[in-house]
């Protein structure tokens, strides 16, 4: 699904001392594409992540998928925190299943697509297994499996990998590729690893302070799909180099580029 922010600004706290999260947001998403947001801590990237699930709404200026207002909440929209937030006392299917037992949907025709997801995964044998017994990534993993059960048109991912060790999050990067590219999701990433957009996303926005604003965004002209020598390729280092320099400068506060 297509996903459009118009002029948007998320502002908090009252007027004589308020704080503006996110200033003039504009961008398009298309639909089925992969786009990863990146810039320093406080730019905004969770709130602009929060304006388009629907659990804050912009101060000014809107929010569109496919057309239609955002102005709460989608089951349309599936989502993937930095935790994993699995209950402890379900096995992993268990925990899988849960937004379908929560909205009320066939259990079994469920329950047949959370194995397919868990053998996308890799996970198929742990299926009756507890989160304890799993690794991090395992439980990133079943995280995953469990926003994509309800088929959702949108996966909104909020610096998923980032408690991760860096085999894991490669691992999972790979996995994550293949997801995406087996069922055609429109994917919203946020992460500050720059590495980890150029290696995933169509395009890669890159986000400023003071206040939080979108300065650049970088088209990802790389082959698909793409395994993890590509990051021997002589492109992707640049736009890695391209896209860090854009954050340095992001760093900048508006008014004083502006000035610059």
């Amino acid at each position: 699904m297509q996903i459009e922010l118009r002029d948007v600004d998320k502002q908090f706290g009252s007027d004589g001392r308020a704080t503006v999260a996110v200033s003039r947001a504009n961008l398009s998403i298309e639909r089925g594409s992969f786009v990863s947001l990146c810039g320093p801590s406080g730019c905004g990237k969770s709130t602009l992540l929060s304006m388009v699930l629907g659990i804050q709404l912009p101060t000014r200026g809107e929010i569109r998928i496919e057309g239609n207002r955002v102005v709460g909440p989608s089951q349309k929209i599936g989502t993937v925190f930095q935790d994993a937030s699995l209950m402890p006392w379900r096995t992993v299917i268990a925990n899988i299943l849960y937004p379908i037992e929560l909205r009320g949907l066939p259990k079994k025709k469920s329950r047949e697509r959370a194995f397919e997801l868990l053998a996308l995964t890799g996970l198929t044998k742990f299926a009756d297994h507890y989160p304890s017994e799993l690794s991090g990534g395992m439980r990133q993993r079943v995280a995953i499996c469990r926003a994509l059960v309800g088929d959702p048109d949108i996966l909104l991912m909020d610096e998923p990998f980032s408690a991760l060790d860096a085999l894991t999050r490669d691992e999972i990067s790979v996995e994550l590729q293949n997801i995406w590219s087996k069922h055609n999701k429109t994917v919203l990433f946020v992460t500050h690893s720059i590495r980890e957009a150029v290696f995933l996303s169509d395009r890669v926005v890159v986000m400023g302070l003071s206040p939080g604003r979108i300065v650049e965004e970088f088209a990802i002209d790389l082959d698909r799909p793409r395994s993890l020598d590509i990051e021997t390729h002589p492109k992707f280092s640049a736009l890695i180099h391209e896209i860090r320099e854009s954050i340095s400068r992001g760093r900048t506060p508006a008014n004083l580029a502006a000035a610059g």
